[in-house]
This record gives structure tokens, C-alpha cells and sequence, in this order.
């Protein structure tokens, strides 16, 4: 009666094959997945059967339903197999021996495991594959069940099969601990598997979202156990912050094998690469967990043949080239399966009724199912203290958070309190820092004689440590699977995982005398932690981690210098890393703090505003960056002097801010000043008195001294390399800003030689997303563009657009001057309405962010009126180039760059609307201011020669025109060269005109 060797037809090839079909619960899915490969690749056709078992159903039942299946059937023995239900080993004996036993050749079976299972399982007489290779583990499942098998057998297709079980995915990295209490999911499991085998290259993108608590991560991790087989890279990687992010996926370059320096920057873009193109390994899973914010990230998710599994709060995730699968609550099947199998000492009928009374929320039914099972406490008991019989000065956290956790959680707290203590006093700790992972191992590096005694006996004695930190581990309130940490610091519980929910209830629920003690500790931690080097981006990834913890430590409300000054190397930080917004909000906060707590004049007050000035200017609030720094300099001056280093400190930022607002003069009269006062006091190597002279150089060029900027940034630039190093911060910026003197000067080939060169110096040293990094790339692009090579110079307009809006939002100042230049470009090699788009929204942005007579404004109102004049609206272009031109004029003077190339374009819309005898004048008159300010040769002289030769020839005067046009083609082709866009264009007698460029300051 044996239906092993039933033969079935097959439609394809006429013949008999013997079928099996695979009974496997879900966790065991890999050894299924293998087991089916190798049956196939042997000619045995293969019905797979995911064993499920719901308590409604009768286990015989069960059984006796399997047996209707095709051919043999192969059961898949694991505990996993016999819990789900769950039912006891007692009632699976009893289905074995009525359904099995009289026919147990209808039945095969193989074990994976070397857990107890019920005895019964004895008449299916299962082959051992533990411990064994894969040619061994193959043998014995086809001599298990009687069929020859060929071990080099590869199909007919040559595929690649799943890997092993026992054997590893070649890469692998930051996977969590595998929960052996996991339950159900098996839906939304085979969901995500579906989802991502079926998505075409490059979209394999899923993102579990749900609420907090709901199981994302246990999730994502069990399903990287289950179908990690089916890849040859697994990693894992923390989401939560950007740092963070790239930090750990930099991690994985050597892992691949891929040969790149250290710094991580570089090592990010290698992986994204290799990833993208499928080399070395094609077949790759990512995992980005605690993804809650995709603005910060979604650019670095990774595209190519492998998959990214996501975990995520935020739905926003569907926006980004994801599908969006919504995580639920447990199923009551699921939750009491897991509630059993948590607490075993739990009737079926208990733990139908404590599922009930948490809500079915996975987080918090494995928290109390953890300690019920070793507490006296009935459940119908625990339930009546959720129903209001403990305390009723329970703190309501968040209308987020059910009633039954805040109740549960009090609960919890002193079943804690009762046992260990001190995991109470570790608990509340943590929540002096940002929840999710937290670096706990900053306490240990305290010195225990500046601690309470309470701390100090904790974290200065291992055992006592250790204890804590496995009691909260046993009740799943923490754990250890760090990301950040290596294993060595995960074993001994030096950064710990703490949940939302978590962190805001035990924050909460915390007496004011331990509130005020706990905080403080943290606060020194965090205080001893800073390496209290700023500028040193290779401390960059300290301080990125040190920052989120600042509000949580509420270190705006401490008189302590030490706590204050970390405040202030972080704002530097900020700065320097261009996290202007988050940056701007903190100073912000902590100058409204710090003024209460140590009143208005206070010597930490004006460094506080020095700092904060920065990020304001930065963000393009040069008004209230002029105030403060105003009053700073008007107070220190009144009560210092002039020569006060405070007061210079002040002042050589109160230039910034003029420039900023277009007070050009004012602004180079003060740096000059400030620059004399420096060399006074410090000498010409100070490195303060090479940052205005530096500041100088700024002032020049926005006045147009192109020449005068260029020297002086040169000078600026050999004294940094000496004084500093030629890969700190400030030598980079003085290097690109030379580059850029000599593009603005015409001098393209020398301009991109420098520039190409800090462009790899910045990615290296400051990330490639950091503002200064895009802005070098802005400027390499432009010199790109200038010596005409379009091709490689749009897609760079284009990224570094998109990167700017992303970092730093529309309105930034930095970001206006990259959507000014590609909206300058599709206009001529591009789609005309994308950069008309462009270019209204720079304008209405300006007309916000600046005065009415400010030059940006003007300049971007001159683009605006060629975009107008190449869709055909002439008047409506001519109105605006001549208002540009009245106000750019007013604004700076006529012999200012600026002005000479908005008057280029007047001249031409002029002769476009019907007076040339106006457009001659003014062309002439052009060509003078020109000459003047930059120079017979300069491209931009160049360029008005070019057109006034075109207006005398609209006025008949074809000898003078032939004379000028000539003597500007010869200094075109000795400028330039003959082969340049600009001489070919002249040499055509195409009319050039002039693109307005915002610079920063």
C-alpha cells in the first residue's frame, strides 16, 4: 500500500517521476527549500507543504489530511514542527501512533535537530542531518527514502541551487541572535519572500512598517534565518541615524573583498557600487532596521540585483522606490502560541486571556509572559491589577501607547525592583539617553569617585553589572544584538538596544530625587566622552553619536563648564558637518538657556553666539546673525576695547554677516580692519589671522577684484597647508576657493586641474553629502562647463541639485546657487520648461530670503529673462533684464562683473525689441566697464567685444564692426584656443551671453 514510488506523468516530458512532497514548518524553510533543489535536479518532482496546525483542527486530523498528498510524503523533523499549535509532546504521541504507525511507509521523514521531541516520532523512523556536510546530509535523505541519486546532478537548466543550511551565506554581518521563541508571521513571511524574488532588478525593495513594539525587527531577523540561504551576502545594518548608517554599510568593503583607503566615505562608494553592478556577489540581502526617517537615507539604499529589506515607523517609505507591507498586531492564534511557549506554565486559556488584556502587542506580551512564568501571580490576579488594582498615579505616556502597557509596565518595574535592583537604577539610566542603541559603556569609563555611590557600585563592580544587565535581558526590556558594538562588546553589555515604548514609560515613571542624580551622571558621561576636537573630521562619527543624546541628557540646564563646552565643540560640529538645521535648533535653545542660567553677558555667551551665528548664516539668515553678532561686537567693544580676540572674533563674523546681506564695502572695510588687528596681536600665523585673511579674499571677489582674491587666497592657502595640514577643513576651502578665483578670472584649465583634485581631497575628508564636499563639486562642474566639456558637466549639475535639497532644503543659500546653475544649463542643453520652472522658483525664493535691491536678486531675475527671451515672450524678457539691470547697477556700480554681464544681456534684448541705436550704446559702453574691471582678455570682456561687434553691425557700421570682431576672434583663440565653444560660437557670429553665478559668503 505504499504510495512511495506512485508514478505521476509528466506533462512535459511524457515519462514517469516519482513525487514527494516536503511537510516543513515555516522556520525550517531553508533545509526544505535545499531538500527540493536536490530531489528536483534528480528527476523527483516536488510539492512543498508549509505544516500548519491550528487548534481548532484535531492533530489525527491533521495527519490523515496529509496523507491525501502526492506521492510520499517527507516530514521535516524539528521542535518547530511539533510547536506549532502549540499542543503537547502527550497529544502528538497519541496522533503518531493512530495515524502513523498503521502505515508508516506511507511516511519519511528526516530530523534537523538534536532537541527532545515526542517519543512517537520514533515510528517515522527520521535520518539524523546534524553535523553533517551537504554531500553526507544528501546521501542520507535519498537513502532515506529509497531513491538513486546522481550527487553531480545540476538540472536542466544549470542553475544555481540554495546554499547548505548548516553552511553560512559567504558574507555575513550584524545579524541579530535568531529568537527561538519566534511565532507565526508565516503570511506576511512568505509575502516579503514573494514580493522580493518577483521584483526586477534593481527594485527588490520592502519595507515592514508598523507601530511600535509590533515585532519589525524580530521579524526582519527571522526572515534573514529562514531565506538566508538563498543569498551570498547577508548584512545587517543600524538606520537610525545617516552617521550611523554609512558608517556600518562603509563596513561591509573589506567584507567584499574591495580594495579602498579607510576613510569610510570612500568605502560607502565602493559598496554602493559593488552592490549596483552584482560584483563580486550578486545574490545580496540588506537590511536597514529602525529606518524611521527615509528623507536622511533613501538616497544611499543601495539599487542592483540583490533585495533590501527595510523595518520602518514611517510610511513615507512607499515614496521611495519601496513596497510598504504593513506589520500587524499578533494574530490571538500567534499570541497565544507565543505565550505558551514563553510560559509554559500558562493554560491555553490563560494565555488567551492575558493576549486579550495586552492587546496582542508582541513587545510587551513578551515582557510579562517572561517574568508571570517565574512569579507566583495568577493571571486572572495580573489581569485585575492591569484593570486599575495598583497604584493610580499611573503616568498616561502617549495616547500611542495602550493603557494595558503603561499599567504592565509599572507591573514590571517592581517585580524588577524586588529581584535585582540595580537594573532598575541601569534602566532609568538609559533613559537619560535617545532611545535605541545606547552606548552604556560611556558610564563604565567614569571614574566610580565621581559617581553617586548608588552608580558607582554598579558600574564599577562586573558581577553586580552583569547581573543587571541579564535581568533585563530575561525580561526582554533590553537587548544586546548591538549594531555598533563588536561581539566582544555585545557580551558584556557595554551598548544596549533600549525600545521607544520603553524609554518613554520608564522615563517617566521615575521619583525626582534619582531623576535629578541619573541625569547628572549622564550628562559627565557624555561630557567625558567628547574628544573635544571639532575640527578633526576623523572625530566626526563621536560626535555624531554623542549629539542625539543631548536633549535627552538636558545638558542646556547645567551650570557645569565641562557639560557647556561640549555643547560647544558639538555646535562646531554641526556646523563643520553641515547639519545646519538640527544645529541652528540647538543653538537656538541653548541661547535662551544658557541667558537664564548665566545671564546676558556672561564670556560663554559670546561663544555661544559666535557658534550660533555660523549656523544661522549658514542657513541664510543674515539678519539675525547681524544682530547678535552686532550687539556681541558693540558690548565686547564698549567693555574690552578693539583689541579684545573676543571682540575681533565678533567682528570678523560681523563681516560675514554684511556680506550676506549685500553691504559689500561695509564688509571689506571691516575685514580689512579685523585682519590689521589680528597680525597685531597674533602675527601673520595664527590660524585666526588666517581666517580673516581669508574673509578678505571673500570680500574681494564679491566686489569683483577677482585678481586681488586670487592673491590673497593663495597666500591664505600656502600658510594653512604650513600651519595646519593640507587635508584639514579649513586648507581645503581656501584651496577650492583659489580654484574658484582663477575660473572666475577665465582661467578654466588651471581652475579644473586644481579643483579635480580638491574634489577627491574633500570626498575623502569630508563625506560626500557634506555642503563644503558639494560645493567643490559645484565649482569642478562649472569649470567643466566653461571649458566645454557639457557632457561630463550636466549629470553633475543634476546631482549635486539633488543632493543639495536633500541635505539642506530648498531654501538653502548653497542650495539656491546649484538650482541656479542647472536651471542656467537645461536651458540651453536641456528642457526649456523644466528650467523655467527652475529658475521662477530660485526668483520667488530671493524675493523672501533678500532685500529688494539685494544682486542676487537681480542676477536671478537676469537669468530669468533669457529663459523668457528663448521661449519667445521678448517684452515681458526685455522688462526684466532692463529692472535686473537698473538695480544690479545701483546695487554694485557699473564696472562690477556682475553688472557688465547683465548689461551683455540687456544690449542683445534691445536689439531683439527694436532699438539697436540704444543696444550699440550701451554695448560700448559695456565693453569699457569691462576692460576696466577684468581685463582686455577676460572671457567675459571677451564676450561684450563679441557683441558690441554685432551691434555695430546692426547700425550698417561694417568696417568698425569687422575691426572689433577681429581683434576679439585673435584674443578669443590665443585665451582660449581655437576649438573652445566661446571662439566657435564668436567665430559664428552666435551672440554670447552671460549666466549669473551667486557665490556664498
Amino acid at each position: 500500500m505504499s504510495g512511495a514510488r506512485t508514478p505521476v506523468r509528466s506533462a512535459e516530458r511524457g515519462t514517469a517521476r516519482p513525487t514527494v512532497t516536503i511537510s516543513f514548518a515555516g522556520f525550517n524553510r531553508a533545509w526544505a527549500a535545499w531538500m527540493g533543489d536536490r530531489l528536483e535536479r534528480n528527476g523527483v518532482r516536488v510539492v512543498y507543504l508549509r505544516w500548519d496546525a491550528p487548534p481548532e483542527v484535531s492533530l489525527p486530523r491533521l495527519l490523515r489530511d496529509l496523507m491525501l498528498s502526492e506521492g510520499r510524503v517527507l516530514i521535516l523533523v524539528s521542535e518547530w514542527y511539533f510547536q506549532l499549535g502549540p499542543r503537547s509532546h502527550e497529544e502528538w504521541n497519541a496522533a503518531l501512533r493512530e495515524v502513523v504507525a498503521p502505515d508508516p511507509t506511507r511516511f519519511a521523514a528526516v530530523s534537523v535537530t538534536n532537541a527532545p521531541l515526542p517519543q512517537a516520532v520514533s515510528v517515522l523512523s527520521p535520518a539524523n542531518l546534524t553535523n553533517l556536510g551537504a554531500d553526507e546530509a544528501e546521501r542520507r535523505l535519498f537513502d532515506r527514502l529509497d531513491l538513486p541519486y546522481d550527487p553531480h546532478a545540476n538540472g536542466v537548466d544549470g542553475r544555481r541551487g540554495p546554499r547548505f543550511p548548516a553552511s553560512m551565506p559567504e558574507v555575513w554581518g550584524g545579524v541579530p541572535r535568531r529568537n527561538t521563541r519566534f511565532t507565526g508571521r508565516e503570511p506576511i513571511l512568505s509575502d516579503i519572500h514573494h514580493v522580493l524574488q518577483s521584483a526586477e532588478p534593481g527594485a527588490g525593495v520592502v519595507s515592514l512598517h508598523g507601530m511600535s513594539g509590533v515585532g519589525k525587527t524580530q521579524l526582519a531577523t527571522e526572515y534573514v534565518y529562514r531565506f538566508g540561504s538563498e543569498y551570498d551576502v547577508v548584512w545587517w545594518v543600524n538606520a537610525e541615524k545617516r552617521v550611523t548608517y554609512r558608517r556600518f554599510l562603509a563596513e561591509l568593503a573589506p567584507k567584499l573583498g574591495l580594495q579602498t583607503g579607510q576613510e569610510y566615505g570612500e568605502r560607502l562608494r565602493a559598496v554602493r557600487d559593488a552592490l549596483r553592478r552584482g560584483e563580486p556577489f550578486s545574490r545580496w540581502l540588506l537590511v536597514l532596521d529602525g529606518a524611521d526617517e527615509p528623507e536622511q537615507i533613501w538616497d544611499l539604499v543601495p539599487t542592483g540585483p540583490g533585495h533590501v529589506l527595510i523595518t520602518s515607523r514611517n510610511p513615507e517609505w512607499s515614496e521611495h522606490n519601496s513596497r510598504l507591507l504593513e506589520i500587524p498586531v499578533y494574530s490571538r492564534d500567534e499570541s497565544v502560541a507565543f505565550v505558551r511557549r514563553r510560559a509554559p506554565r500558562l493554560t491555553e486559556t490563560e494565555a488567551d486571556q492575558l493576549a486579550e488584556a495586552l492587546e496582542d502587542l508582541p513587545l510587551l506580551l513578551d515582557q510579562t509572559a517572561g517574568w508571570l512564568n517565574d512569579s507566583d501571580l495568577s493571571v486572572r490576579e495580573y489581569i485585575a491589577l492591569l484593570e486599575g488594582g495598583i497604584d493610580s498615579d499611573v503616568v498616561k505616556v502617549s495616547a500611542d501607547f495602550p493603557v494595558a502597557f503603561q499599567t504592565a509596565w509599572s507591573i514590571l518595574l517592581n517585580k524588577l525592583r524586588e529581584t535585582v535592583p540595580e537594573s532598575v537604577d541601569l534602566l532609568r539610566l538609559c533613559t537619560f539617553f535617545a532611545p535605541g542603541f545606547i552606548p552604556v559603556r560611556l558610564l563604565r569609563d567614569l571614574p566610580g569617585d565621581e559617581l553617586p555611590e548608588q552608580v558607582a557600585g554598579l558600574v564599577n563592580d562586573p558581577l553586580l553589572w552583569n547581573k543587571a544587565i541579564n535581568q533585563l535581558r530575561q525580561y526582554s526590556v533590553v537587548r544586546l544584538e548591538s549594531h555598533e558594538a563588536s561581539l566582544d562588546e555585545a557580551a558584556t553589555g557595554d551598548s544596549l538596544y533600549l525600545h521607544r515604548m520603553v524609554h518613554q514609560i520608564v522615563h517617566k515613571d521615575m521619583p525626582e530625587p534619582e531623576r535629578t542624580e541619573f541625569i547628572d551622571v549622564v550628562r559627565r558621561a557624555l561630557a567625558a566622552a567628547d574628544p573635544r576636537r571639532p575640527t578633526d573630521t576623523r572625530l566626526w562619527p563621536t560626535y555624531a553619536e554623542i549629539v542625539p543624546h543631548l536633549k535627552y541628557a538636558d545638558v542646556l540646564h547645567t551650570p557645569s563648564a565641562e557639560v557647556q563646552q561640549l555643547v560647544l565643540n558639538c555646535l562646531r560640529y554641526m556646523f563643520l558637518s553641515g547639519e545646519y538645521r538640527a544645529g541652528t535648533k540647538l543653538g537656538q535653545r541653548a541661547l535662551e538657556a544658557w541667558r537664564e542660567l548665566l545671564g546676558e553677558t556672561h564670556p560663554r555667551i559670546w561663544d555661544l553666539t559666535y557658534h550660533y551665528c555660523n549656523l544661522l548664516r549658514a542657513n541664510g539668515d543674515y539678519a539675525g546673525s547681524e544682530r547678535l553678532n552686532r550687539h556681541a561686537t558693540d558690548y565686547l567693544r564698549e567693555e574690552r576695547g578693539t583689541q579684545d580676540l573676543e571682540h575681533l572674533r565678533a567682528a570678523n563674523g560681523l563681516g560675514g554677516d554684511l556680506r550676506g546681506l549685500a553691504r559689500y564695502e561695509e564688509a571689506l572695510e571691516l575685514s580689512q580692519w579685523v585682519l590689521v588687528a589680528y597680525r597685531d596681536q597674533l602675527g601673520d600665523q595664527d590660524s585666526r589671522t588666517l581666517n580673516a585673511l581669508n574673509n578678505l579674499a571673500v570680500s574681494l571677489r564679491l566686489l569683483g577684484r577677482y585678481e586681488e582674491a586670487l592673491d590673497t587666497d593663495r597666500r591664505t592657502w600656502e600658510a594653512r597647508r604650513n600651519l595646519l595640514r593640507a587635508r584639514h577643513p579649513w586648507t581645503l576651502t581656501t584651496e577650492f576657493a583659489y580654484a574658484l578665483d582663477l575660473r572666475l578670472l577665465g582661467r578654466y584649465t588651471e581652475a579644473e586641474s586644481v579643483q579635480a583634485r580638491n574634489v577627491d581631497e574633500h570626498r575623502i575628508v569630508m563625506g560626500a553629502d557634506n555642503p563644503q564636499t558639494l560645493y567643490a563639486e559645484h565649482n569642478y562642474a562649472m569649470c567643466l562647463y566653461r571649458s566645454g566639456n557639457r557632457d561630463a558637466a550636466g549629470p553633475m549639475f543634476a546631482s549635486i541639485l539633488e543632493r543639495g535639497e536633500r541635505v539642506l532644503g530648498e531654501v538653502s543659500p548653497t542650495t539656491l546657487v546649484f538650482a541656479t546653475s542647472q536651471s542656467c544649463f537645461i536651458r540651453e542643453h536641456g528642457d526649456i520648461d523644466l528650467a523655467r520652472e527652475l529658475s521662477e522658483s530660485v526668483v520667488a525664493r530671493y524675493e523672501v530670503a533678500r532685500a529688494d535691491n539685494h544682486p542676487f536678486l537681480a542676477g536671478a531675475r537676469a537669468n530669468q529673462a533669457l529663459i523668457l527671451r528663448n521661449v519667445g515672450e521678448r517684452e515681458h524678457a526685455h522688462a526684466l533684464l532692463e529692472q535686473a539691470l537698473t538695480d544690479m547697477t545701483a546695487a554694485l556700480g557699473p564696472t562690477h562683473p556682475w553688472t557688465v554681464g547683465t548689461a551683455l544681456n540687456a544690449a542683445a534684448l534691445r536689439n531683439l525689441t527694436g532699438d539697436p541705436e540704444s543696444a550699440e550704446l550701451l554695448s560700448r559702453a559695456t565693453v569699457v566697464n569691462a576692460t576696466e574691471s577684468l581685463g582686455r582678455t577676460h572671457p567675459l570682456t571677451l564676450s561684450t567685444r563679441i557683441a558690441h561687434a554685432a551691434d555695430l553691425r546692426n547700425l550698417r557700421d561694417r568696417r568698425q564692426a569687422e575691426k572689433v570682431e577681429q581683434e576679439a576672434l585673435s584674443d578669443f583663440e590665443s585665451t582660449l584656443g581655437r576649438q573652445h565653444p566661446h571662439t566657435i560660437s564668436a567665430r559664428s557670429r552666435i551672440r554670447p551671453y552671460w549666466d549669473f553665478e551667486p557665490l556664498l559668503t
